[in-house]
């Protein structure tokens, strides 16, 4: 698996010439930067300066540029659409209008399953979106496979250029057979909200990102359930599954683990106590 170098274009031409620990230059002034923060400001976006600096870095010279990415960001627009790229665990991605964004929270998830992988191991990543999470493992495991699949296809045709190799379906179907219990680590960041809560969502995810990529069905499960049967076909005795979830999920998942033959899963936790996925293991 080649990992992409970073985003053609003006913004990653300046970085490459930037000093370390330096921003790309930009023709714009201070005061085009405040004037940057102030309209993200006023759009609701709570972080105004660091998304300025990255909109500033995303236009490189070109000031028309830089107002018509701002006004993209007003309207709401994930902030990664609109600069064409995220960052996961250190591991920079394209992302494009269209697909699920990374999120920060997945990181943890992300390296977890990448400490678990032997160094010439086969991991899984289901629901892949830009294949962030895959090329984590990849960048940490460069001697293993990593494979992933995506119902989307805007999302396997991006998670590809991110260099993942990379399957069209649902969760384990379309890969090859011969992965079928010996692979691992399966990995997961599946659709996972509650159906009524996607209107609780921050706006950029809730009025943009793919809906496919958010609504779990009624409780956030329908697709975790899925997960795990798929991941006891996968693993080989003793594989693991890393899964994102959250609130009370772990509970709702607990027959569904039983019943594909994990042992009692360990909790995984943010720094506040907040239920962030599952590790489990198979057999």
């Amino acid at each position: 698996m080649n990992l992409p170098d970073d985003p053609p274009g003006p913004a990653a031409r300046a970085a490459r010439t930037a000093p370390d620990g330096c921003r790309p230059a930009s023709a714009a002034s201070t005061s085009s930067r405040d004037r940057v923060a102030v309209r993200l400001a006023r759009a609701g976006c709570v972080a105004a300066d660091d998304e300025a600096d990255e909109l500033l870095a995303a236009a490189g010279d070109d000031l028309a540029v830089l107002d018509a990415l701002v006004a993209r960001r007003e309207q709401g627009e994930p902030l990664a659409w609109v600069t064409g790229w995220a960052d996961l665990a250190g591991v920079r991605v394209r992302v494009r209008p269209g697909v699920y964004v990374p999120r920060p929270q997945s990181a943890a998830l992300a390296l977890r399953a990448a400490d678990l992988l032997p160094a010439r191991g086969v991991a899984v990543d289901l629901c892949t979106g830009s294949g962030a999470v895959a090329c984590v493992l990849a960048r940490s495991r460069p001697g293993a496979r990593v494979v992933a699949t995506d119902l989307d296809p805007l999302a396997c045709a991006l998670a590809a250029e991110n260099g993942v190799e990379v399957y069209e379906g649902h969760l384990d179907e379309p890969l090859p057979v011969g992965l079928i219990g010996h692979v691992d680590v399966v990995v997961t960041v599946p659709p996972y909200v509650p159906s009524t809560a996607i209107t609780f969502l921050p706006r950029d995810a809730r009025d943009h990102e793919p809906r496919l990529a958010l609504d779990g069905g009624p409780q956030g499960t329908s697709v975790l359930e899925e997960v795990v049967e798929a991941a006891g076909r996968l693993l080989h005795l003793g594989g693991t599954l890393l899964v994102e979830l959250g609130g009370d999920q772990d509970a709702a998942l607990a027959g569904a683990l039983d019943a594909a033959g994990f042992r009692p899963p360990r909790r995984l936790e943010d720094a506040d106590g907040d239920l962030r996925g599952l590790e489990a293991h198979l057999g």
